[in-house]
């Protein structure tokens, strides 16, 4: 008798949750739904937000809203994403640097604080120059950084961020080594690169090819594994004997314990609106690619991302705080 009354009460543990699971999905979104983004409006992380935001208003009972949080590399508005109830109502678009701010000290989050729902985009970069710089391509801008160790600059966002990463990366792999410029923003960036007073920049290609389609600076490569047809004519760093291939991306992510037939639903939501075409011509129209994902396919991406950059972020002693 008492090992079956164990089992019905097990199963009937078993069915509550079960029930519970699909009343919390049938139920959501009870009260708006808020997407936050921790960086500032009009940017490359926030326009795809704000589509996907558009394309979920027209799929639910309650307005969608977003908010941007900025600061500390997006911390801000992650930290405010792990104060809100765990129910599915504050979501974030979640980017790489979220990953990678995992390996910080002063606040440290594991990654499993995040609850990964889709990828929404994933982007490449481009490395640009002053066109008053003698290099025609990234060989010969190794080259010219080799022969004048410290004496060519390079500007950067972030500890954390692409700008920053894929040029140590490069460093490492040509045997170069440039002075570290750290800016607030791309805009202030791109400024003093087109004036020359830095040389090198990697950047989001929605802020660097207009430049260099318009002469006001010069591509030199490419971190995507193939030629990109935003720029068919800007050779791959692997096309130019230099293996580096990097991405960044976003997801949409909840801290962790919402409940997962929530996460389901939110993940079909998501999927569905970025394989609208007017998602997709946005975030295309940015050189940016329009991906969706499982929630498990994210989560790994989001592993991959942590375990590619963490020898370069602790060999360079990057601040991520």
């Amino acid at each position: 008798m008492m090992p079956n009354m164990l089992r019905g009460l097990a199963l009937g543990v078993a069915m509550l949750s079960a029930g519970a699971g699909q009343a919390a999905a049938q139920e959501w979104p009870t009260r708006p739904v808020r997407l936050l983004v921790g960086f500032p409006a009009g940017g490359p992380t926030d326009i795809p937000a704000r589509i996907i935001a558009e394309q979920l208003r027209a799929r639910l009972p309650q307005p969608v809203v977003v908010e941007n949080r900025t600061g500390a590399g997006g911390r801000i508005a992650l930290d405010h994403v792990m104060s809100q109830p765990r129910d599915g109502h504050t979501l974030l678009v979640c980017t790489y640097i979220d990953a990678l701010n995992t390996l910080g000290t002063a606040r440290p989050y594991p990654l499993s604080d995040l609850a990964p729902i889709s990828q929404i985009t994933r982007a490449y970069y481009a490395l640009v120059v002053p066109n008053s710089l003698p290099a025609r391509d990234a060989r010969d801008f190794a080259a010219l950084a080799a022969a004048r160790p410290e004496a060519v600059a390079f500007g950067h966002v972030g500890g954390a961020s692409m700008p920053n990463l894929v040029a140590r990366i490069f460093e490492g792999l040509v045997g170069a080594r440039m002075v570290e410029v750290p800016y607030r923003g791309t805009p202030p960036v791109l400024q003093d690169l087109i004036a020359g007073r830095l040389q090198l920049f990697v950047g989001p290609l929605v802020n660097t090819m207009p430049l260099a389609q318009a002469g006001q600076v010069r591509a030199i490569g490419m971190t995507s594994p193939e030629r990109l047809p935003v720029a068919p004519d800007v050779p791959t760093l692997r096309e130019q004997g230099i293996d580096l291939v990097a991405q960044g991306w976003l997801g949409v992510c909840g801290a962790s314990g919402i409940p997962a037939p929530v996460v389901a639903t939110v993940n079909r939501l998501v999927v569905e609106a970025v394989a609208s075409p007017e998602y997709r011509a946005a975030v295309e129209g940015t050189g940016a690619g329009a991906v969706s994902s499982s929630p498990e396919a994210l989560g790994r991406l989001m592993e991959e991302t942590v375990a590619q950059y963490r020898g370069v972020i602790r060999g360079f002693n990057i601040p991520l705080d």
